[in-house]
């Protein structure tokens, strides 16, 4: 009974963990960097030196789900933000600043910290727009499919409230060699790969191996 209080009170608009679907619609990849990161006032801000962040995700559209596998190297903490966690995708084109849309768990670990699952919307990021809802309420993962260079995605820390490192989405391929899935037919409005039961967590690290070693050596 306890239990199904906790659950009952649990806001309706909060994002849920759940495991990795057979299926993707797209696919991204974001090579953040300190350079990128842009100030309160609009001016580009200094992010941590020498640091830099790749966050990867594969989307589900149709189910609303996100998975995420996110590394950053020489960012050093503590995080800090006034969103629930201090690692987000925000609604932000290059060079201009943008609401959260979804806050990730933060990366753990020392030197070279990583995050990574699924979440399912609705989602919530605890930032309170002008008109007082939460900046994530209403949002879908088919308007990032609808103009994915229109997000970026980054991390804050206490040392760099701004940004520590921060980077624009970008359209990763799915289908060929690169992914090792097939991609479905072109006729189709959106790309969907589909991945048969089982080799889903191979495939997607995989995948997720390939674009971290070329971003390490580009």
């Amino acid at each position: 009974m306890a239990l199904a209080a906790v659950v009952a009170a649990a806001p309706a608009s909060a994002e849920t963990p759940v495991d990795r679907p057979d299926s993707f619609t797209s696919m991204y990849t974001v090579q953040a960097l300190p350079e990128n990161v842009v100030g309160p006032d609009g001016a580009p801000a200094p992010g941590q030196p020498g640091a830099w962040g790749t966050f990867n995700f594969m989307i589900n559209s149709d189910l609303d789900v996100i998975c995420y596998d996110i590394s950053l190297t020489g960012v050093t903490g503590p995080y800090q933000s006034a969103a629930k966690t201090a690692t987000h995708i925000h609604q932000a084109v290059q060079g201009k600043n943008g609401p959260p849309r979804i806050a990730f768990p933060n990366p753990v670990g020392e030197g070279n910290s990583t995050s990574s699952g699924c979440l399912k919307g609705p989602f919530s990021t605890g930032i309170k727009a002008d008109n007082g809802t939460d900046t994530g309420e209403g949002f879908t993962l088919k308007q990032l499919e609808a103009n994915p260079s229109g997000f970026s995605a980054d991390t804050h820390t206490a040392a760099f409230v701004p940004g520590a490192v921060r980077g624009q989405l970008a359209v990763m391929p799915v289908g060929g060699v690169d992914t090792g899935v097939a991609a479905a037919a072109p006729a189709q409005p959106a790309v969907a790969v589909t991945l048969a039961a089982g080799t889903v967590g191979v495939a997607a690290l995989g995948t997720f191996l390939l674009v971290r070693a070329r971003n390490r050596t580009s």
